[in-house]
């Protein structure tokens, strides 16, 4: 779980150590910004709330992008930021990967072009290449991005971030525009893309399915404070299982098998609920997949109706 700053810790334990005030300028006027968490090495974390709150600003701040006004960022061990003693690592120095809501690809290039200038200076371009292959882009390099899908930029959005092999992804809202299959798909890649070149994340999102699927925890943010840290079930799961028999309408975000039951949490009317299910319903419940379920307190009477 997270560990506020003023808790004793580990230093080796943490990856990320983030602690700023800021003012955040937004529709509803001036708010102060004030910020303090630590991101376990090896970890995603979901930043969710509402718009308006400060994420994309945050994100920002940790990338380099934008100036705290004062406070310290820590990674690894390493300080980026610490007003005090008048440290600022710029953006450039900092081994981060950063994929943002509009793709920004660089129009005038390739699809290859893109990656290649992401490249750290020195480095062979073999790792572009590689990526390409593992995103299904290869066909494509020598596209420009108006050339192509979305989905496609999206995929070399997200090349371009890895190829300077990142310890730290940070990801703003990068689905949200997607359609249901693509963004599955994308999320996908993303997991295997983290298994193969073990780097941490954050993931700006409003998608609980996505919260679930992706990450290990969620920080709640709103009016420039980080409200609620956990991981995803404690900060979503609110109710156990609905008693009676009724019909549900569902999106699983999780289906986990033990010897005589599945434990599945799914979406159901703007909750995250907690279900208790036979084990033959299991083919039927692939996170990501809608039902409609006959549900019974009689484990024997419960059954799939509809996907």
């Amino acid at each position: 779980m997270y560990i506020l700053l003023t808790t004793a810790y580990s230093v080796s334990d943490n990856l990320l150590e983030v602690q700023i005030r800021h003012t955040l300028h937004t529709a509803h006027g001036i708010l102060p910004m004030e910020v303090t968490f630590a991101l376990p090495k090896a970890g995603i974390m979901a930043l969710t709330g509402p718009s308006g709150a400060g994420k994309t600003t945050l994100l920002k701040q940790i990338a380099g992008l934008i100036m705290p006004e004062s406070g310290s960022i820590t990674f690894n061990g390493e300080p980026w930021l610490n007003t005090p003693s008048n440290v600022h690592l710029p953006a450039q120095a900092r081994n981060i990967g950063f994929v943002f809501q509009d793709y920004a690809l660089f129009p005038h290039l390739t699809v290859l072009g893109n990656l290649l200038f992401a490249l750290p200076r020195g480095s062979k371009p073999d790792i572009a290449h590689e990526l390409l292959e593992i995103t299904g882009l290869t066909g494509l390099a020598q596209r420009k991005p108006h050339e192509i899908s979305g989905g496609q930029q999206q995929r070399v959005a997200l090349a371009r971030a890895l190829v300077r092999q990142p310890d730290l992804l940070l990801m703003d809202e990068p689905f949200a525009a997607l359609d249901p299959d693509m963004r599955y798909q994308l999320q996908d890649l993303l997991l295997r893309l983290r298994r193969q070149h073990s780097f941490s994340a954050i993931v700006v999102t409003h998608n609980v399915g996505e919260i679930f699927r992706l990450s290990d925890h969620v920080a709640v943010m709103d009016s420039g404070k980080l409200l609620r840290f956990g991981t995803p079930s404690e900060i979503y799961l609110n109710e156990k299982e609905p008693a009676g028999e009724m019909l549900i309408y569902g999106e699983v975000l999780t289906c986990e098998r033990s010897d005589d039951q599945l434990t599945v949490n799914a979406w159901i009317e703007n909750r995250v609920r907690e279900l208790k299910l036979p084990l033959h319903l299991e083919p039927q419940l692939a996170p990501g997949s809608a039902f409609t379920m006959r549900y019974s307190a009689n484990p024997a009477q419960i059954r799939i109706v509809g996907g």
